[in-house]
């Protein structure tokens, strides 16, 4: 189940996983391995607030990348999570720019840009008038990402065991997703490839064959069998991330959250983002590494 990543895409050698595996290799083998081995996967780079300037930092991102493909996650939405762990998000009147200094600092760098973890899925929490305002400001996400010759566009659609497959469709029509080259399924979650495969056709069927990746960073296990989504214990790292699934309409499976980065300070975690090494040594030990 675990094979070799893809060559095609790109890996961080500074990501939070590599830099804690430098740091045990002489100390302690085992878990040296274990988070090396996370650390040895392409793995999504997640830009919002803390980017700084974001033009820049795709820039410099693009050229490290430069031969390989590149998976980026926009996460600066206005209202972002619902005032969750996650909280936070630019401005409405601040937003399209943001996305278009993307644009700009890519240029011709082939990438995959997953767009805005949980959005569409938690339009719920909006009133009627912030739901029209997310709904637009994604559907100008769609058409300014598009204008970069190597992106390849997927809107964020929730996963299997959020809303029904008819329901997060429409609401992905609205959401501009006919621009887009297609969705992402379970991005920071522990839904089952299979029950994301499923899903994901379903909602395909409705938006005239839009293609489909999947987030299969910590799935090995499935979710948790009590309904923890944040920082649950004992799950297992997922396939590893290619582009050649073997599986009609899915382009991807792809890491899109860092194994070993909080879902936020529940269940003895650090901040959401932050580096638990505790965390990623059960997930590498679920997953038999």
């Amino acid at each position: 189940m675990l094979a070799a990543p893809s060559h095609e895409l790109w890996v961080d050698p500074e990501s939070a996983a590599a830099n804690d595996a430098r740091t045990l290799r002489e100390s302690d083998p085992e878990a040296y391995r274990r988070i090396q081995y996370i650390a040895d996967q392409p793995m999504a780079h997640w830009l919002g607030g803390w980017s700084g300037d974001v033009e820049q930092t795709v820039r410099r991102l693009a050229g490290q990348a430069t031969g390989k493909i590149l998976t980026l996650v926009l996460y600066n939405i206005p209202h972002r999570d619902c005032g969750s762990h996650s909280a936070g998000g630019t401005l409405a009147s601040e937003y399209r720019q943001w996305v278009e200094s993307i644009v700009s600092g890519l240029g011709s760098q082939k990438a995959l840009l997953i767009v805005e973890p949980d959005a569409v899925a938690q339009l719920d929490c909006l009133a009627p008038a912030g739901q029209s305002e997310r709904l637009t400001l994604l559907q100008d996400a769609v058409k300014i990402l598009k204008k970069a010759p190597g992106a390849r566009v997927y809107l964020d659609a929730g996963h299997p065991a959020w809303h029904p497959a008819d329901v997060m469709a429409e609401r992905l029509l609205q959401a501009g997703a006919m621009a887009a080259d297609g969705f992402a399924l379970n991005v920071s979650n522990f839904q089952t490839l299979e029950s994301n495969i499923s899903y994901g056709r379903t909602i395909r069927s409705r938006l005239t064959g839009k293609t489909f990746v999947i987030d299969t960073s910590r799935n090995g296990r499935g979710p948790d069998p009590e309904g923890v989504w944040c920082n649950p214990r004992s799950r297992a790292l997922g396939r590893t991330p290619t582009l050649q699934t073997d599986t009609e309409g899915v382009d991807a499976f792809l890491w899109v959250k860092r194994p070993g980065e909080s879902d936020g300070s529940c269940n003895g975690g650090p901040g959401a983002g932050q580096w638990w090494r505790e965390i990623a040594l059960d997930m590498a030990q679920g997953a038999g590494i």
